[in-house]
């Protein structure tokens, strides 16, 4: 049996802030020494850990200066098709042709 949790958007984010900033600290890093590592203002990166407010350009950064770039490679799977309506059901443009 499958356990789904349920999330919030605001959970989702706030976990993430939350998890970076155990990561920070498990590098031994302070707030000011990763915003100089990432590139990223140290005003946005407190501001992150406080309220998991951040672009998407400033926590891929922060994600490499913590290297943990790598867990983004999981965000957006394509998954493939269970049945045979998921490939019916695709559009068009995303079926492939044979010549």
């Amino acid at each position: 049996m499958l356990a789904f949790k349920l999330l919030s958007p605001a959970e989702v984010i706030g976990g993430l802030a939350e998890r970076m900033k155990r990561r920070r600290i498990q590098h031994g890093l302070t707030q000011r020494e990763l915003a100089a590592r990432s590139n990223v203002s140290y005003g946005s990166l407190r501001l992150f850990e406080e309220t998991g407010k951040i672009s998407l350009e400033s926590l891929v950064k922060i994600a490499f200066a913590l290297e943990a770039e790598a867990e983004f490679e999981g965000l957006f799977p394509c998954r493939p098709p269970q049945n045979i309506n998921d490939v019916i059901d695709r559009p068009l443009k995303q079926r492939v042709r044979r010549k």
